[in-house]
């Protein structure tokens, strides 16, 4: 539902602001006033075109901004900005945003009939979902089958497609697969533990070079081993030093150890190259695998896994599409049948409701229109709204026949007998060349299309606006040398003087004024 409408620098607007409520609302004024201007800003909120002509003379952009609140509770702050030159600006929420983003998001939420808006009820998605709403059909089976055959002809597809298409793809999967095995990996860790081997082997000699400088360093007749022996017979025996010469016996067992771990640890290493270019060329092969099939073995080893699983789902490719091509025909029947269902319903339905629109129309001035519902197409997803608008004249789509406001009433006729999906509604000039009983009888329409949408219309008959909820007065003021409209929410009181401006050209007449109150009443009553 639009909530807060404000527009500043829109044609005739210099700048206007309202809140609107739930309900019928009508939007009344002299002719020029700016009411369509009204309609022109909320296309504008629901992502529709923006013309720089729309700016005020003198201005430099045009900004309109709502405020909509969802069938959730879910609040949305719209302004669009159109300059007088340049390209338009749109924001959602207080960020950027585009025309297409405001259509999917605001256009849902309201719908615009008139002689120059958006015809949502024209769109053939709309009136497929008219005439399943008021027949209540059920869409599931048919969707259901659709999918279900779409993914089973990706099944087919993904068992490899024709025979020259498998078996060049069963030659590359065998040999990624004997490459792989060809190797014999031993397991995902075998290349780092290579690469330690690889590390000790080819720094062999080095190795033994350095645990000999370290033996020949430590041993007890070299300089470490000798300089401790005379440490320790220095002390040895003298009382204050007992702790310290057990401490130096103990520095020459640690050392004796180390020497010995130096000496078995340098004998175990081998300073053998052909074994280390064995190694090497090991890790070579694995490097090569990991370059085409993995970042890590284990990669390798699932890649080679997963080409093994494709290839028998390719060698058994006649077993498996037999299966998936008897799925996908069952599934074609059940698409069919599902269809066909839907046809018949669909067509069963399109006279009922063709009947009840045309009554509909009967009472909003359409006396002589004869409408009808064509439903062709798979499943009936053909769809057309036809009219003749006068006797012998042929039935033809609604959009080729209709004017604006006999559009904007056949919109309303649907609205009243099937409901719409959106909370609020647009009617401009719905009443258009139009007066008397039958102006009261496309109010009362509105009114109660009002008891389940937000409804708002552009009217200039006082029989459509008095039977209207509530009542925004549009007036055009002279400023100076300038022109500019004011929208004014109106109390009872300004109802009835606005009212009587309608009914008479005199909003101060007495007898206007009366006759105003007295049609307010009726409607209240």
């Amino acid at each position: 539902m639009l909530t807060e409408l404000v527009v500043r620098n829109l044609g005739v607007i210099e700048e206007a602001s309202v809140l609107l409520e739930s309900g019928a609302t009508a939007l009344t004024g002299e002719t020029g006033a700016g009411k369509t201007l009204v309609t022109e800003a909320i296309n504008l909120l629901k992502g529709g075109r923006a013309e720089p002509s729309l700016v005020r003379p003198g201005a430099d952009e045009a900004v309109v901004e709502g405020r909509f609140v969802d069938s959730e509770g879910t609040e949305f702050v719209v302004r669009r900005v159109v300059p007088a030159n340049g390209r338009s600006r749109a924001y959602l929420n207080g960020g950027l945003s585009t025309a297409a983003v405001l259509e999917n998001t605001i256009g849902p939420l309201i719908e615009v009939h008139g002689q120059h808006g958006q015809q949502t009820m024209l769109r053939a998605s709309a009136r497929r979902s008219a005439l399943d709403r008021y027949g209540k059909h059920d869409l599931v089976p048919l969707a259901l089958a659709t999918e279900s055959l779409r993914q089973a002809f990706l099944d087919l597809d993904g068992l490899g497609g024709d025979e020259i298409s498998r078996n060049r793809e069963m030659e590359l999967l065998q040999y990624q697969i004997d490459e792989i095995d060809g190797v014999l990996i031993v397991d995902a860790g075998e290349d780092d533990r290579l690469a330690k081997r690889e590390v000790s082997l080819g720094d062999a000699g080095a190795h033994g070079e350095a645990a000999g400088v370290a033996i020949e360093r430590l041993s007890i007749d070299g300089p470490v081993g000798s300089a401790l022996a005379e440490a320790l017979g220095a002390v040895l025996d003298r009382e204050p030093f007992v702790a310290v010469a057990d401490r130096l016996y103990g520095l020459q067992a640690e050392i004796a150890d180390i020497v010995e771990d130096l000496r078995s640890t340098s004998t175990a290493i081998d300073d053998d190259p052909a074994t280390l270019h064995d190694l090497q060329a090991r890790r070579e092969v694995l490097t090569g695998l990991r370059r085409k099939y993995g970042v890590d073995l284990a990669s390798v080893i699932e890649f080679g896994a997963q080409a093994q699983v494709r290839l028998d789902e390719i060698r058994n490719h006649a077993g498996l599409a037999t299966e998936v091509a008897e799925r996908i025909e069952r599934l074609q029947i059940e698409k069919a049948r599902a269809a066909a269902e839907l046809l018949a319903a669909r067509q069963q339905t399109a006279p009922k409701l063709g009947k009840k629109v045309q009554v509909e129309l009967r009472r909003l001035a359409l006396p002589k229109a004869q409408f009808e519902i064509h439903v062709d197409g798979d499943a009936g997803r053909d769809i057309e709204f036809a009219v003749s608008m006068n006797p012998g004249s042929p039935v033809l789509p609604v959009a080729k026949v209709a004017s604006g406001g006999e559009l904007s009433r056949i919109m309303l006729a649907l609205q009243l007998v099937v409901g719409g999906d959106t909370e609020s509604v647009i009617y401009d000039e719905v009443d258009a060349g139009v007066g008397g009983e039958a102006a009261l009888a496309i109010g009362q329409a509105l009114s109660d299309v009002g008891a389940n949408h937000q409804v708002l219309v552009v009217t200039h008959l006082p029989q459509v606006a008095a039977c209207a909820d509530h009542q925004i007065n549009i007036v055009k003021t002279i400023k100076g040398k300038s022109t500019a409209t004011e929208l004014h929410d109106l109390d009872v009181e300004g109802r009835i003087v606005e009212l009587a401006r309608m009914l008479s050209g005199s909003p101060d007449s007495d007898n206007a004024r009366a006759h105003a109150a007295e049609l307010l009443q009726s409607q209240a009553s």
